[in-house]
Parts: C-alpha cells; sequence; structure tokens
C-alpha cells in the first residue's frame, strides 16, 4: 500500500515514517510538511533517522496524493480539513489522528467522507481504544449517583486540552448513559462553583514534563471508587495503531469511521 506521512518532520511524523517503512504491505511514496518548512527537499528516511529512502519532504500535496493509496495525517486542523478534501478527491484512505477539530471541521470531515474511507481517532492505540470500550459498559451499568471525572496528563507542549482522548472517553461515557456529552460535561472548575451536579461528566487536563499520555475514567459512587487508567510510554503505539488503520480501510466503502470499527469493538 502507497503511503503518505504528513507532518513528517514532527516527532509523530517521523515515527510514523520509520513505522510505514517497517511494515509489510506498506510503502512510503509522500512526506508532506508546511509551506517554507525549513525541511523541504530533506530526504525522508534520514529526516527520521533509518538512511535515504529516496523520497524528498515536500509541500506541494497534490501530485503525491495523485499516486497514494492512502494518507496518515496527525497535523493541525486547518491542515487536516485541507487533505482531507484531497484525499476526497483521490480517492484514497484518510487516517486522521488529528486532534483540537472544530464542529465545522468535523463536518468538513464527514463531507469527504461521502467520497472516501476516512478513519478518525483522539486516539490510536489498541489499549485506548480498549479503555474506551470499557468507559462505556461501566457507565451503562452505573447509575448517575455514580460520578464521572476524566483526567488527562500530557507533555508541557501540548497545545490543545482536554486532549482528543479525554474527549473520546468522554463520548463514551456518554454514550454508554445515553446523555448527550455536550449537555452534560464540566470542562472546568474554580472558585464557588457549588455542589457538583448529577448526572456531570468532569474534564480535568494536565500539562509537564515529557509526558506522552496518561487518562484515568474515574466512577466515584458512595463510599466506592472505581478507576480505569491507560499510560502512554512510546509513540509508536499510535504510529502502529495508524498502520493498522490505513491498511483495514484500503478497499472500504466510503464512510466515516473509528478505531472501535477497525478493531471490531463498534456495537
Amino acid at each position: 500500500m502507497r503511503l503518505i506521512v504528513t507532518g513528517a518532520s514532527g516527532r509523530m511524523g517521523r515515527e510514523l515514517i520509520r513505522t510505514v517503512v517497517e511494515t509489510d504491505g506498506a510503502v512510503l511514496v509522500g512526506a508532506i510538511e508546511r509551506d517554507g518548512a525549513a525541511e523541504i527537499g530533506a530526504d525522508a528516511g534520514e529526516l527520521a533517522g533509518i538512511g535515504h529512502l529516496g523520497v524528498p519532504v515536500t509541500d506541494d500535496a497534490l501530485p503525491v496524493f495523485a499516486r497514494a493509496d492512502g494518507v496518515i495525517d496527525f497535523t493541525v486542523p486547518v491542515a487536516t480539513v485541507a487533505f482531507a478534501e484531497l484525499a476526497a478527491q483521490a480517492r484514497i484512505a484518510h487516517i486522521v489522528g488529528t486532534t483540537g477539530l472544530s464542529e465545522d471541521d468535523d463536518a468538513k470531515l464527514a463531507a469527504a467522507a461521502r467520497h472516501a474511507a476516512v478513519v478518525r481517532s483522539g486516539n490510536m492505540s489498541l489499549g485506548v481504544n480498549l479503555l474506551a470500550a470499557l468507559a462505556k459498559k461501566v457507565a451503562a451499568a452505573l447509575d448517575p449517583d455514580f460520578d464521572i471525572e476524566i483526567v488527562e496528563m500530557h507533555h508541557r507542549n501540548k497545545v490543545d486540552a482536554p486532549s482528543g482522548t479525554a474527549l473520546m472517553l468522554g463520548e463514551a461515557a456518554a454514550e454508554g448513559r445515553e446523555v448527550a456529552l455536550d449537555q452534560h460535561a464540566v470542562w472546568t472548575r474554580h472558585g464557588q462553583t457549588g455542589a457538583r451536579k448529577r448526572g456531570d461528566i468532569g474534564f480535568q487536563a494536565l500539562r509537564g514534563g515529557t509526558v506522552v499520555g496518561e487518562h484515568t475514567v474515574i466512577f466515584a459512587g458512595p463510599h466506592e471508587r472505581i478507576e480505569l487508567s491507560h499510560r502512554a510510554e512510546d509513540r509508536g503505539i499510535f504510529s502502529r495503531g495508524a498502520i493498522k488503520a490505513v491498511l483495514w480501510a484500503r478497499g472500504r466503502k466510503p464512510g466515516l469511521y473509528s478505531m472501535a470499527d477497525v478493531l471490531g469493538l463498534s456495537d
């Protein structure tokens, strides 16, 4: 499968390049960076520390998309929306690990998914997606006397909060309770907030150091507490999940999919 990696010079981009090269049945045919980036023209393999591949980093995406079967995209919302349009035109699989997307961005991804297979997830790891499935089942089993809180921590350079993974876990818990997350989410607390409302789903975002990613879903009930946690120790878990997703998406009919679909965890 002929694959493109966007955001090629970033930490995740370099990890993805290495994973593509290591994967049987996959070949890197494009590495894309933002317009005018210092890495334009550099060899993608050398940039990733694995030696010369003969794939130069480029900011001219259109011809690269024309010769690919799929694109793996961990960039920023404005770039992801542009790549979604190109992937839809080329009818190639688009794997989206970008976080911080707005409702308008989501709508544009859904429109692109009418023409191509789009797999979008706030987290591509197997463990986190199993955690989301568990959070949904636990939320469905417990009544609202059990308060739900989601705590996440990431490295100091992460620019969005709460994380896409935390939002995914919140959505899973809300689905388990058969409620809309936007009607029950509490994003921050400060000052005289009053007592916690029954049925709220709270979020706390911590930032510091070099933490790859830690997430805990807490179900705090009368005299007992359940905590479901996941700790990412290496970014390789995300790139391996993304590769699994793009290989799965090849040949799929157009649509918007999740990692739960890829892993067979959908209801």
